[in-house]
Order: structure tokens, then C-alpha cells, then sequence
């Protein structure tokens, strides 16, 4: 994981990255993920550099065994048009479809998250259009309800230029969505058939 320092500035428990310390931005280094065929990194390949909405249309089959990010975190989907069950792929190296959670090695579509961190900060709320119970998250929480918070999500204000990925189950597992700066009046807006969110994280590793 990528090295950082607390920022409490504003009174908050945020995350600054040592990456953006350093001045990385979209800009500065360009994102790159290659997928492979065939476990191990073998077999064909496909090496993308922004949003790629069909992999067939590159004449790549809809199969992915592995996987290397050489830089960026990735939102990759197992159907075309960023459609379907999403996974979080950070910086480093995948030699099987277990590694990013996947349970088979369809894969269609990724898109890079252009959201780079370095101040955290996320809205919950227990019902849709911002009502209900509502908690900020700053930081990672491996389960919602230690804080408090019930397990229903229904919209999301994602605040600051951090990118997060909130799981249905405790400990960051089970299917995942990537939710970045902007609003989410109801669960449908992140891809979600329904409203369980049981943990979140911040995607901190880009480079």
C-alpha cells in the first residue's frame, strides 16, 4: 500500500498519499493496465490507457486471467459498457482472477479512476435523496455498523478527490462499488441491485 501521513487540519481524520505529495497527477503519469489471457501474464494481451469501453472492439476476447497495473487504480467491469459486477484494481500484479476477487475470468470493460487522493471524505446516508441517518467517513471502516451506522445505504455524497470502494459485506469483501467525487441520490446510481453496504476504503494506491 502506498505510504501516508494523517492531515488533521480541518479537524478530520484524512488521508494525504505520499503520491500526491509528490505532485503525481493524471497529468504527470499517465495510467496503464495490461490484461492478459492466460494465467501468469501469459498468452494474448491487451494494454490499455484510458477508458475502453468494449475489449472486443480491440479484438481481445472477453476472457482475463491476469492482470498488471503499471500505473493508476482501475475500475474494470466483467460486462461491456462498463455494465456489470465491478472490481478495484490498484498498482501491482494479479496472476489469477482470485486476486481481484472475481469468481471467473469474464472481463469486458475498465475505465481509470481519475480521482487521485489526497483528501478523503465521504457522506453515508441510511435513505435516498440525503435523508436519514447520515455519518462522514474519512478514513477506512472495516464494518459500519461498530460505528454505529446501520447496513442500508441508499445515497452517497462523495466529497475532497478521493476515490472509495464500498463492499456489501465486513472486511472489504464481497461484491464492490467504486464511488468518486460527486452525488448519489440512491444505490441504482453506483450499479447496485440493492442497499447493503457493510465496509468501505479509501483507494489509496495509485502508483
Amino acid at each position: 500500500m502506498t505510504k501516508g501521513h494523517r492531515d488533521n487540519t480541518d479537524g478530520r481524520r484524512c488521508y494525504r498519499s505520499d503520491a500526491a505529495k509528490r505532485g503525481f497527477s493524471s497529468v504527470g503519469l499517465s495510467p496503464q493496465i495490461t490484461f492478459y489471457e492466460g494465467r501468469c501474464f501469459t498468452g494474448r494481451k491487451l494494454e490499455v490507457r484510458g477508458d475502453c469501453d468494449n475489449f472486443q472492439d480491440r479484438g481481445f476476447m472477453n476472457r482475463v486471467n491476469s492482470i498488471r497495473v503499471e500505473s493508476g487504480a482501475w475500475i474494470c467491469y466483467d460486462h461491456p459498457d462498463f455494465k456489470g459486477q465491478q472490481y478495484i484494481l490498484e498498482h501491482g500484479e494479479y496472476p489469477e482472477f482470485q486476486r481481484w476477487n472475481s469468481h471467473n475470468d469474464h472481463m469486458g470493460s475498465c475505465k481509470p479512476i481519475r480521482m487521485h487522493g489526497e483528501h478523503y471524505r465521504i457522506e453515508l446516508f441510511e435513505a435516498c435523496n440525503y435523508s436519514g441517518q447520515c455519518m462522514e467517513i474519512c478514513d477506512d471502516c472495516p464494518f459500519l455498523q461498530s460505528r454505529g451506522f446501520s447496513s442500508c445505504v441508499n445515497s452517497v455524497r462523495v466529497f475532497g478527490d478521493g476515490a472509495w470502494v464500498m463492499y456489501e459485506e465486513p472486511n472489504f469483501r464481497g461484491r464492490m462499488y467504486i464511488v468518486e467525487r460527486g452525488n448519489y441520490c440512491s444505490h441504482n446510481e453506483w450499479q447496485a441491485q440493492n442497499p447493503n453496504i457493510q465496509s468501505i476504503r479509501r483507494i489509496v494506491n495509485y502508483f
